[in-house]
């Protein structure tokens, strides 16, 4: 796309026609960054709710913009730097590859608050990172996919070779396997978040070797309507509930709820108390919602995977809990040992038993 159609249709998403403080008072305005359309069906949808969640709480006393489509590098710095020329107070930049650029700009505006998603960089006093453990979800996804599989092989669409989605895998394979010993996964990379042809291939594709449990983590629902085609294949709602295609293939699904925090961390700019910080929450904390399992869901492995939700939210388990070793076969963790958050946040390695290699 080129620059000026890039800042034409960025000057449309973000309605800069004048009036903005018409009605006598300055508003705080909050930016979105969004590597998706609003309308995916998933990963920036969610994003979008958590918008519109801002709206509704504070009223007149905020505008909120956003730009949809942003591509990862160089476009992305483009408009996250046309944001705050446009005045805007609090920029939330919502996917990985946005990292660098997030703290690029971050280091031109000081006066401009940055939050991150799923990064870990703050370069900067006037940036903050913030994530979800989507881990916790997989986990529970692999105890139903290992119960639920016939064919004993499971697929999983990844999206790009990076720790969030590896960490996704090793949870789900983890949690697969301890219930079902015979269990494979074939997974397959498309180096996309958003492309529902290329995610509709990748689901037939594993398919047509044998899986009839999906798993993905990308944002389209073309899985769910590959697996709905084919027939008798399990899928899992991924970032939304995509529950449109419940009770089946769909049986449940991870649901990232970014309204509170979102509300949270405007607050905090519009009573002058935010501060750079990470915030890693998860299923107790509610960032991390599971869709309501579905009567396709055995009543017994429902009972379980529920079960293991509360244990998560609670705390008295944790999904990487050892004994566990890496895939070459050296240990990772001792019977009964955790994984810590640092080695969470940096994996890079595939867990005992998955095949393949991650691509570098």
């Amino acid at each position: 796309m080129k620059f000026t159609t890039l800042m034409a249709s960025a000057a449309l998403a973000l309605g800069l026609a004048g009036g903005a403080y018409a009605d006598g008072h300055e508003k705080t305005k909050v930016g979105f960054v969004y590597v998706g359309p609003v309308g995916d069906g998933g990963w920036t949808y969610e994003h979008d709710q958590g918008r519109l969640a801002v709206e509704e709480e504070f009223g007149d006393a905020v505008e909120t913009v956003f730009v949809e489509n942003v591509a990862e590098g160089p476009d992305s710095e483009r408009v996250m730097t046309q944001m705050a020329l446009d005045g805007a107070d609090l920029i939330f930049t919502t996917s990985f590859g946005y990292m660098d650029p997030t703290n690029n700009v971050a280091a031109k505006f000081p006066d401009v608050k940055f939050e991150h998603a799923t990064g870990y960089k703050r370069l900067h006093p006037n940036v903050s990172t913030y994530s979800a453990r989507f881990y916790e979800g997989r986990a529970i996804q692999g105890h139903i996919a290992g119960k639920m599989t016939k064919t004993n092989t499971i697929g999983y669409i990844g999206s790009f070779p990076i720790p969030e989605v590896i960490r996704g895998i090793n949870s789900a394979y983890i949690h697969a396997k301890k219930v079902n010993p015979d269990v494979e996964f074939k997974i397959i990379w498309v180096y996309t978040w958003f492309d529902p042809a290329k995610e509709a291939d990748a689901a037939k594709t594993l398919i047509d070797q044998g899986a009839d449990v999906v798993l993905q983590h990308t944002d389209s629902t073309a899985p769910q309507a590959a697996a709905q085609e084919a027939g008798g294949v399990v899928t899992f709602g991924q970032a939304s509930d995509m529950g449109q295609y419940a009770p089946f293939p769909r049986v449940s699904s991870i649901i990232d709820d970014w309204a509170p925090y979102y509300i949270a961390r405007t607050r905090a700019v519009m009573d002058g108390t935010w501060e750079s910080k990470d915030t890693w929450d998860g299923i107790g904390a509610g960032m991390v919602g599971i869709g309501d399992i579905s009567d396709a869901v055995p009543a017994d492995v429902k009972e379980e995977a529920l079960a293991m939700k509360a244990a998560l939210a609670d705390g008295s388990y944790h999904a990487f809990t050892g004994p566990l070793n890496k895939q070459d076969g050296s240990p990772f963790l001792a019977e009964g040992e955790t994984a810590d958050d640092g080695t969470l946040a940096g994996m890079n390695f595939y867990v005992e038993g998955i095949e393949g290699d991650i691509p570098q």
